[in-house]
């Protein structure tokens, strides 16, 4: 099973002169220093739109680290003082991510139930509504959800890949979900978390054989994933 998308991937650049050193090293993925550069700004003169613009860098720049708790603090003044739709709805996505990593899954419905509520619908809100549905045990709504993010796109990697193990692992739909896991490895196939929920969507189906090839295949490349050594020792009998 794969996790919630980082809506943060792939962000749209504008050129700050003020700030383009700090914007060029997040571009370079040097978040420590992209943050301290950031940081150093917020003493300067800045005007509105540099300071929105700053605020939402850090908001960034503390997503990459890991510190949740600081980046919510900025991604949430984006969203009530923003004025671009499409910054406040990447920022929204990001608030919500980070409420389903760090298990707070009412709050990121709100948050994304608000997105779909004004129509930004898109692959990746039905993607984190799916995954925060599953996260509760709500198989169905998370099935649900990964349709309509096929119906948007019929070949995301992602929904395939969820929908598929959710469907072999709960015995919903095994074989459908076993060709729905094909089909995200063939899209993906140096994917640890694809090959796993391939593994076990064999495993699901009774072939013992084909799981424990995928699974192997999966630990080769996260061999500390502990999702993945579970399902290992499940499908060869070894103990847990």
């Amino acid at each position: 099973m794969d996790e919630s998308e980082n809506p943060g991937e792939n962000i749209e650049i504008r050129s700050f002169e003020k700030l383009q050193e700090g914007i060029d090293l997040y571009r370079e993925k040097n978040w420590d220093m992209a943050l301290k550069n950031f940081l150093s700004k917020t003493s300067e003169v800045l005007d509105e739109e540099e300071e929105m613009e700053l605020t939402y860098y850090l908001g960034l720049c503390y997503t990459k680290l890991e510190r949740y708790d600081e980046a919510l603090n900025y991604l949430e003044q984006v969203v009530t003082t923003g004025v671009d739709i499409l910054r406040v709805y990447q920022c929204r996505m990001m608030l919500a991510y980070i409420y389903v990593i760090t298990k707070r899954i009412k709050m990121a419905e709100f948050e994304l139930r608000k997105l779909q509520s004004i129509g930004l619908e898109s692959p990746l809100l039905f993607n984190t509504l799916a995954y925060a549905s599953w996260c509760q045990k709500k198989n169905k709504n998370a099935i649900d959800f990964y349709e309509k993010t096929l119906e948007i796109d019929m070949n995301n990697a992602t929904a395939m890949n969820s929908m598929g193990y959710i469907l072999a692992d709960s015995g919903l739909d095994i074989m459908r979900g076993l060709r729905l896991c094909r089909r995200a490895v063939d899209s993906r196939p140096q994917s640890a978390a694809y090959l796993d929920s391939l593994g076990w969507a064999y495993y699901k189906s009774g072939e013992v054989v084909e799981a424990r090839t995928w699974l192997r295949r999966a630990l080769e490349i996260a061999p500390k994933e502990e999702e993945i050594i579970r399902h290992f020792k499940i499908v060869t009998g070894e103990p847990l």
